[in-house]
């Protein structure tokens, strides 16, 4: 009987260099996947620091054009100076005037400002009245708890 088995093991036991064909089959193919994983790790790094760098380079651009509008509103404010506006008044050839001769022309069809004006809110208000949350929202989790509770027939 021992003879017989060793025939049948020996009979469908793998030859030498199949066993190696194996070996080196799940060695290339366990290199192949590393090389496939380490591939998609290089791609998308890659991605990833060529958009940081557009990232930044976005954000110098808008550093420089937020400077840039600062030095505008800096020389807008500069020639819109007091100061200025009289000197280049002067050298257009205006001159101050005096209420006296100031002429106030009347329109009878012109009746005032009209009701229901809108106007902007205050300047201490962001948004022209305070927001309220519902009483949901600002409810405690123990305060919840005990409704619940009152609700069911506890507490």
């Amino acid at each position: 009987m021992l003879k017989r088995s060793r025939q049948f093991i020996q009979a469908y036991r793998q030859a030498p260099w199949r066993r190696q064909m194996q070996m080196i089959g799940y060695v290339a193919a366990a290199l192949v996947a590393v090389g496939l994983v380490s591939a998609l790790y290089l791609n998308i790094t890659g991605r990833a620091a060529t958009a940081g760098r557009l990232v930044l380079r976005s954000q110098r651009q808008i550093a420089d054009v937020e400077q840039r509008i600062e030095d505008l509103k800096t020389q807008l404010a500069f020639i819109s100076s007091t100061e200025v506006m009289q000197q280049r008044a002067a050298e257009l050839g205006f001159r101050p005037v005096s209420p006296h001769a100031i002429t106030y022309l009347p329109v009878p069809e012109y009746q005032g400002r009209p009701d229901g004006v809108q106007l902007a809110p205050r300047a201490g208000s962001r948004f022209g009245g305070a927001v309220r949350l519902p009483d949901t929202y600002t409810e405690s989790l123990f305060d919840w708890f005990s409704s619940l509770f009152a609700d069911l027939g506890g507490f």
